[in-house]
């Protein structure tokens, strides 16, 4: 059984920047995606960056290209989120998942492909969550 645990999250001021970092036990090895979402009050979880570890292609939603970046320490089997230049909307909970049976994407022409607009379903091992709270 996979175990997704997250940290890194907190208050920061607008421009700043933070770190998550999910630490994940078990058969990690077998995962197809391993993604950030995040979720604000009110409103729907949505994907904000997501790995395939077997070639290493990324996702990342609009509103963050560019300030976001995601990474994965296979050694360590911990996923990293790193944050900057966070805005006010930026404002959720971080939750990390793991996806185990190949929903997350596929490959088209031989080149690994994401949905246009990767949704939570499509994940099934999450984490507990981590809080990112920007201020102005």
């Amino acid at each position: 059984q996979v175990q997704l645990v997250e940290s890194g999250g907190g208050s920061v001021q607008a421009g700043g920047s933070l770190r998550l970092s999910c630490a994940a036990s078990g058969d990690t090895y077998r995962s197809y995606c391993m993604g950030w979402f995040r979720q604000a009050p009110g409103k729907e979880r949505k994907a904000v960056a997501s790995i395939y570890p077997t070639g290493g292609s990324t996702y990342y939603a609009d509103s963050v290209k560019g300030r976001f970046t995601v990474s994965l320490d296979n050694a360590k089997n911990t996923l990293f989120l790193q944050m900057n230049n966070l805005k006010l909307e930026d404002t959720a909970m971080y939750y990390c998942a793991a996806d185990f049976t190949g929903r997350c994407g596929q490959y088209v022409g031989g080149v690994w492909t994401w949905p246009p607009d990767p949704g939570p379903e499509e994940y099934h091992i999450w984490g507990q969550g981590t809080q990112v709270t920007v201020s102005s």
